[in-house]
């Protein structure tokens, strides 16, 4: 994989290597001919060196600088590996990717880019010749012949014990050709995977032979600026992907599957430089902002993308630099006009391909052409019109001080707020994760604990087996939550047997308390306080409290609250948190069943929320993944959790203060804030039914029934109250 501690800002120097020359001065006398040539040639205006710089500098300020990209990168390259050893310690061998703008790095908030999740299953073994054949496995024969589309295969079935051609339809992803070959059907599959997952997920399979398409384009490539012979070396030996998609004109297009060289892509993509990648961000600034007037969402970013990549292989490396960035978006832009006019755009890897076939009608080619005409002629001026991320204003003549709007978020604080959102949906994939392998291993109580030894014994061996750090990492967060799971599992057992908990569990639950700012501590509290040891309760409690900084955002894995992503809820928890040692962020706090003797009484109708079985029927996919467990928001928690120790110490004031907190935390200012409403509203509720105000208790558990009808344990409790009223 292309090293992504790439030094970005460095273009000139690295091409200047990645080109030896003998005469150090022919090559500066190439560098100065290339720029009077460029300028010359496309007739480049003076003020575009000045507008290079000022537009560099309104990308900086929203949200495009170097760290935000490596952060970007990073974040999702850990997504990757966590996800990736998930599938393995629950015995699927797949690989996840990500792959576009997002984690490329190579957007901005306003660009809204989604991301795409990628599965590859290896339990297949795609062939392309009949040597490839292995016993044991299911084996596909890519075939491609003069009626198949470029880029498109079709999968023929073999035998898993002999070489040979399956030729009954004995699966319902087979159909059958008429030529008589039994094919696996593109789109059977990619509709079996959309029922399964719910979810906007391509499962692909992975090519690892050599494929005459790539070894052509890496042939083609050679002795060029670039891309640089490394990164060819690395291209060679990366695996490509068969994705579920015919060609829109093909006869086949429901069995066909798409070659698709992601991997090879993103090393492109991240062999880019500050101003390369700026410029490709602009393409899609441009794409969004302008051409969707004439074409709507016709034109897609990897259009943008490959416009990059033939530029880029057609520039000198020296002009990559921040003053010709206006320079450089001109040259991609006469690229594209060059496409247009011709009516076709090639794909930079696969050739024969059209990526204009199925995208842009011959119509709308005609439309962009004469807009991209009156673009190159007014000297870009239009980017003046860019309204996403506040561009045109940006770039406005005037202070830019002056025309940022008021409580726009820009730079640093920018940067941030981006750095904390990706902390969070780093964390919400990583708690997803582990409740899907939870789920699973709850499908016994007996052997419960017994799996879950085996999966963190599973992460140390990946530790000390993988030489990739980030695999290391990745099975390190992993048993960093397993174990004090495995603690409290251990701990429940204990207190079901009504044995003390010992000094020696109590002393290894307190090395795995660092998971967040609160969940892991409460969970804590909450064995503490049901084993009895109240005082010890009271002091992580008090820590807890402590460590809360004045602004945290909940996170919950199976909700979400509209506006819960936006980037000023993520800047407004900086301020005024001071403590960076660790993100301002709560998890929920969840026990499973085989945890229940450590969480209080009340919980355990959490567990069994359902009272018929129509509400059982209601649970979706998501749903049956943690809604037989407990799950409460922390903050609530905590308090209830101090109104029950408080309670049993007989410190009454301090008692009714926590319940008087938990009231006013429960407040629609706090909405927001709370994924598991209801639940809280039980809690509270609970209080004033412990306090003997059972007219108090009935209002909360009816307002939580308010917020959720069914599936909801206040079902049971309004029935107990209802119950100990009429006596």
């Amino acid at each position: 994989m292309w090293n992504l501690s790439v030094d970005m800002e460095v273009a000139p120097r690295e091409s200047r290597m990645q080109n030896k020359e003998s005469d150090i001065g022919v090559r500066r006398a190439s560098n100065k001919k290339h720029h009077q040539n460029l300028q010359s040639i496309m007739q480049i205006p003076e003020h575009f060196a000045e507008l290079s710089i000022r537009m560099f500098g309104a990308l900086d300020d929203s949200g495009a600088g170097k760290e935000t990209v490596l952060e970007r990168r990073r974040t999702f390259l850990r997504r990757e590996h966590i996800e990736k050893i998930a599938f393995q310690l629950q015995g699927n061998n797949i690989e996840c990717f990500h792959f576009g703008s997002q984690s490329e790095g190579t957007t901005t908030p306003g660009l809204q880019s989604d991301i795409d999740f990628l599965l590859s299953y290896n339990k297949c073994n795609i062939m392309t010749v009949w040597e490839d054949w292995r016993t044991g496995m299911y084996n596909l024969l890519m075939l491609h012949d003069n009626t198949t589309p470029p880029q498109q295969y079709l999968l023929q079935v073999i035998h898993t014990d002999t070489p040979e051609p399956v030729t009954s339809l004995t699966d319902d992803m087979f159909v059958r050709k008429d030529s008589g070959q039994i094919l696996f059907s593109a789109e059977r599959w990619k509709n079996k995977i959309a029922y399964d997952t719910r979810d906007q997920v391509s499962c692909t399979f992975h090519v690892r032979k050599p494929l005459p398409e790539i070894q052509h384009w890496i042939d083609r490539c050679r002795g060029k600026h670039w891309p640089p012979v490394q990164l060819l070396e690395a291209a060679r030996i990366a695996p490509c992907f068969l994705v579920p998609a015919g060609h829109p004109e093909s006869d086949y297009k429901r069995e066909e599957w798409r070659l698709s060289p992601d991997l090879i892509e993103r090393m492109l993509t991240f062999s880019f430089n500050m101003t390369q990648i700026k410029c490709y961000i602009v393409l899609k600034l441009i794409k969004k902002s302008l051409f969707a007037y004439i074409v709507g969402d016709a034109i897609t970013s990897f259009h943008c993308k490959t416009i990059m990549f033939f530029t880029m292989e057609r520039t000198h490396p020296s002009l990559w630099c921040e003053h010709n960035l206006m320079s450089v978006l001109l040259l991609c832009l006469h690229l594209l006009r060059r496409w247009l006019r011709l009516g076709r755009l090639p794909h930079y890897i696969i050739e024969g391909v059209n990526l204009f076939d199925g995208k842009l009608s011959k119509l709308l080619q005609k439309r962009l052409l004469v807009y991209i005409d009156s673009l190159i002629s007014n000297n870009l001026q239009d980017v003046f019109c860019i309204g996403i991320d506040n561009i045109g204003c940006r770039l406005q003549a005037c202070s830019m001080r002056h025309t940022v709007q008021a409580g726009e978020l820009r730079g640093v604080l920018l940067h941030n707020s981006i750095r904390l959102l990706l902390k969070f949906e780093y964390l919400e994939s990583l708690k997803r994760v582990l409740t899907v392998i939870k789920h699973k291993l709850s499908s016994s109580h007996t052997t419960f604990e017994h799996k879950l030894k085996y999966i963190i014994h599973n992460c140390f061996e990946c530790i000390e087996n993988s030489t990739n750090v980030m695999s290391k990492t990745a099975a390190l967060e992993l048993i960093k939550h397993f174990y004090p799971l495995h603690i409290s599992v251990q701990s429940s057992y204990y207190l079901r047997l009504q044995n003390v908990l010992d000094s020696e569990n109590i002393r290894r639950v307190r090395y795995s308390l660092n998971s967040d700012v609160a969940s892991s501590r409460l969970k804590f509290a909450s064995m503490l306080y049901c084993s009895g040891h109240l005082q010890a309760a009271v002091r992580v409690l008090e820590d807890v409290e402590r460590r809360y900084p004045s602004k945290v955002k909940a996170l919950c894995v199976f909700r979400r609250l509209k506006g819960d992503r936006d980037l000023k809820v993520f800047a407004d928890m900086l301020f005024g948190n001071t403590d960076n040692s660790e993100p301002p962020l709560a998890f929920c706090v969840n026990f499973l069943r085989q945890e229940s003797h450590c969480a209080p009484v009340i919980l355990l109708f959490e567990m069994n929320r359902n009272i018929t079985e129509e509400e059982m029927a209601q649970r979706d996919i998501i749903d049956k993944q943690w809604i037989d467990s407990a799950e409460v928001d922390a903050r609530p928690f905590l308090h209830y959790l101090q109104y029950l120790t408080y309670g049993g110490l007989g410190e009454r004031d301090k008692q009714l203060h926590a319940m008087g907190v938990l009231e006013a935390y429960i407040d629609i200012r706090n909405q927001l804030n709370m994924y598991h409403q209801e639940t809280a509203l039980n809690l509270l509720g609970h209080c004033y039914e412990m306090e003997g105000d059972y007219a108090g208790a009935l209002h909360y558990y009816e307002q939580s029934l308010r917020c959720r009808r069914t599936n909801n344990a206040a079902n049971w409790h309004v029935l107990r109250i209802m119950r100990l009223i009429s006596g």
